[in-house]
């Protein structure tokens, strides 16, 4: 969560939005799981080095090695920005950990700091942008 709003400034991190991260995360992991084209890896192996670079968004390329170490060939990077309550952003950035170069970006503006919102967010994301079959092929 990159909360820019002058709540996130004052007071810090908030629990229902900390429980969204896990909750969009989860959603956008049953979303790759259930295609094809990928398999998610274990990090379980890379967990305490990836906790201590926390957050992945601003660690510099290290989420190439850690994904490269954990058996991944691409990795994705997800942030929610907070502009306020009424306004955030989902961002993806899938890395390509191999040439160490992001190789897709797409973000989706959503109105409302709910649940709902944040999954349909990242469900549009997924199923239009990231999953979305190529049909000039």
């Amino acid at each position: 969560l990159i909360d820019d709003s002058q709540e996130g400034e004052a007071f810090g991190a908030r629990a229902d939005e900390t429980r969204r991260l896990a909750l969009v995360t989860a959603a956008l992991i049953d979303a790759l799981r259930a295609d094809p084209r990928y398999v998610v890896v274990d990090l379980a192996p890379v967990g305490a080095e990836l906790e201590a670079k926390l957050p992945i968004h601003s660690c510099n390329g290290c989420e190439d090695r850690l994904a490269r170490a954990a058996g991944a060939r691409q990795a994705i990077v997800a942030t929610v920005q907070k502009v306020s309550n009424l306004i955030l952003n989902l961002n993806l950035y899938v890395r390509d950990v191999v040439a160490e170069r992001t190789s897709a970006a797409m973000s989706v503006d959503i109105r409302g700091n709910t649940d709902e919102s944040w999954l349909r967010g990242v469900t549009y994301l997924a199923k239009n942008r990231l999953l979305a079959k190529d049909e000039s092929k």
